[in-house]
């Protein structure tokens, strides 16, 4: 018999709508049960492509005892982290200040008035290895509630203090010299024999990798171009990268980038391929070219929803088992390839007959680089695709597929890929027009034709931002028009009025705190975008009041981004082009002439993280006005500061421009 659940969109929440568990959604319709009942609420988050969040589903939702327990004792409501992130942020704070840690699955106990007072991760169906069984923390959890009131509510009212972010105070002018120690923060801190930051489990960190490459563009420090290179180069011979189907996956367990944690999440690519992009605009080698393509075509062909919209993530598991899918024994590879190709595809490719992995399989990773296995990797391909494959999420979420969109445009742009830029401009649409509203309110998540949750302002900072690269992709001035009014609502919606944003609007259900993020964590932190969006606005239009909004939100956590670059990586871009002149490039001219698109091209190949390039209606974009073409000519003007060059008429000229750092 199905529990509430069944009626939700989400579909982690239909994976556990026929537990036995009578669990609820998120709503005030849950806590007033809770308040009647005097139950405390036990509230469970994790998100569809989460391995340990399905073991306990397993092991204690669909355990028909253990869910007894839960009914009696709570009101149980289950969250998808993907759709509230708000929720997640507060309660996730929560653990991690009772714990020391965190992660999914959650499993939070509330009083009825939603405030925590006790919590964890995952726990075992029974006492074990020195760890509390779930029905004895049920119980425990209940107990406490009933018999130690005045604890429980000292406890939550701690929390609660804790959990209120402080305000921010406005800052003065952010000087340049703290991206620069930025910068040389993460060339020490860069793994020097492995690549990445720290150690296992190990994170790509795609927002610091791409700042030290920023920080190359702009400057011409050498060493952190190296440093980022040696990074993208272990992590894409890695085992974290799909050498078969193209793709990251969400981190590895291990140090060297060998073993990953299987799932792969529409975010991570959305962000790793702009970052491998970048590479190969500022190297030229095309390996990496070659990881960004592979890249995007995966998520062309799996994550591509009918529409235009992109899926949320796809599962690490496959027949019950992590990794199943992905990985390889010695005699599956004489199976699909023959023995003596096998033999060569084993060598390049790591395959022992131990592995590295359950069940003596192994993760390909590349261990001869050099070695042209293109005709093996097609064989593998089409053999593994003979497999069962992991599960797909299929929802559509704004912010994620604002990224996606990005990269895509970018992509489209710098490699001369209509068919990309098509990609972005068809999921922009999509967006556009099912996750908004008749007055424009953009919501957080579409699926089988329902958009539901007011949107973040990870959403809006995200799209905003999203359709600039699409506009600087296509030339079509609608993009600008959409991006300026969606960073005209972040504004009067997510703004606190004095120095940053909140991550939910003011019009957004009220909830135990109203939650600010300010450091990135698996997607940037939603006001670091937003102010790279303003700026980028700011240099379109001159428009104070966008740079007086991106100031105010990166002053005050300024000196923060020197001493935590891993954490504020989003920010430091903003920072990067707060400090520095900003290149505008218009180009003026019929927009399908070969002129025009000469010009275009020529900025767009080349990766200047403060640059932004208009081009088209010369009506729509105030960068665009009063900027005529030359003698007939398509021209274009490159100007710092709203200074402007004289305009130059060929690809040459314009390259010799983009080229002087001066």
């Amino acid at each position: 018999m199905s529990n509430r659940l069944a009626a939700e969109t989400s579909p982690y929440l239909q994976q556990h709508a026929e537990n036995p568990v009578d669990w609820w959604p998120w709503g005030d319709a849950a806590f007033e049960e809770a308040r009647r009942s005097d139950r405390p609420v036990l509230l469970s988050i994790g998100y569809s492509a989460c391995h340990w969040c399905h073991v306990m589903a397993h092991e204690s939702f669909e355990n028909p005892q253990i869910a007894a327990v839960m009914n009696e004792l709570f009101v149980n409501i289950k969250v998808d982290r993907e759709e509230r992130p708000d929720v997640d942020a507060i309660y996730m704070q929560a653990v991690q200040a009772m714990t020391g840690r965190g992660g999914w699955p959650m499993t939070m106990f509330l009083t009825p008035g939603a405030v925590p007072y006790y919590g964890g991760t995952y726990f075992p169906p029974a006492d074990r290895h020195g760890m509390r069984g779930f029905p004895t923390i049920l119980r425990a959890a209940a107990d406490a509630y009933h018999t130690q009131k005045d604890d429980v509510a000292r406890v939550g009212e701690q929390l609660r203090q804790a959990l209120t972010p402080p305000r921010l105070r406005p800052g003065g002018e952010p000087s340049p010299d703290l991206v620069e120690q930025a910068v040389r923060a993460l060339v020490e801190m860069t793994d020097r024999q492995d690549g990445g930051f720290g150690g296992a489990p190990k994170f790509p960190h795609p927002a610091s990798l791409d700042l030290m490459l920023r920080h190359h563009a702009v400057t011409g420090d050498t060493a952190a171009l190296e440093a980022a290179l040696f990074s993208l180069d272990r992590m894409a011979r890695g085992g974290i990268y799909d050498h078969v189907g193209g793709g990251f996956h969400r981190y590895s367990v291990d140090a060297r980038w060998a073993v990953p944690h299987f799932e792969k999440m529409l975010y991570d690519n959305a962000q790793l391929a702009p970052v491998y992009l970048h590479a190969f605009q500022l190297t030229g080698n095309e390996r990496w070219r070659r990881v960004v393509e592979e890249t995007l075509d995966y998520v062309v062909r799996e994550m591509r929803l009918p529409g235009g919209g992109f899926a949320s993530t796809q599962d690490a598991d496959s027949e019950g088992e992590e990794g199943r899918f992905f990985v390889w024994t010695p005699e599956q590879l004489r199976q699909a390839l023959g023995d003596e190709d096998a033999a060569l595809a084993a060598r390049v490719f790591g395959v022992t007959p131990g592995g590295n992995f359950e069940g003596g399989a192994t993760v390909l990773a590349l261990a001869e680089p050099q070695q042209n296995v293109d005709g093996i990797r097609e064989r593998l391909y089409a053999v593994r695709e003979q497999r069962v494959h992991p599960g797909r999420d299929d929802k559509v979420i704004i912010a994620w597929n604002a990224l996606m969109l990005d990269a895509f445009a970018q992509a489209g742009a710098a490699l001369d890929r209509a068919d990309y830029v098509q990609v972005a401009d068809d999921c922009a649409t999509f967006l556009l027009d099912n996750l908004r509203t008749n007055d424009g309110t953009l919501l957080r998540t579409w699926k089988d034709g329902k958009a539901k949750i007011t949107g973040f302002l990870e959403d809006s900072a995200f799209l905003s931002d999203a359709l600039l690269t699409l506009y600087e992709a296509t030339g079509e001035p609608r993009w600008f028009t959409e991006a300026q009014h969606i960073a005209a609502g972040m504004l009067t919606r997510f703004h606190d009025g004095v120095a940053g944003f909140y991550d939910t609007a003011i019009d957004a259900e009220p909830l135990l705190v109203r939650p600010r993020s300010l450091d990135d964590n698996a997607v940037p932190a939603g006001q670091s975008i937003a102010a790279h969006a303003m700026l980028r606005l700011h240099a379109y239009t001159g428009d104070e009041r966008w740079h007086q909004a991106a100031l105010s939100t990166v002053a005050p956590l300024a000196d923060a981004v020197a001493r935590s670059p891993l954490g504020l990586g989003n920010l430091a871009w903003a920072l990067q082009m707060l400090t520095h002149p900003v290149r505008e490039v218009a180009v003026a001219g019929d927009k399908n002439a070969a002129g025009t698109r000469a010009l275009v091209q020529t900025a767009a190949h080349r990766f200047d993280p403060l640059r932004v390039l208009a081009w088209g209606d010369p009506d729509a974009v105030p960068l665009m006005q009063d900027r005529p073409q030359q003698n007939g000519h398509a021209a274009a003007y490159v100007c710092r500061n709203f200074a402007c060059e004289r305009p130059v008429t060929t690809a040459a000229e314009l390259a010799a421009l983009l080229d002087s750092r001066g």
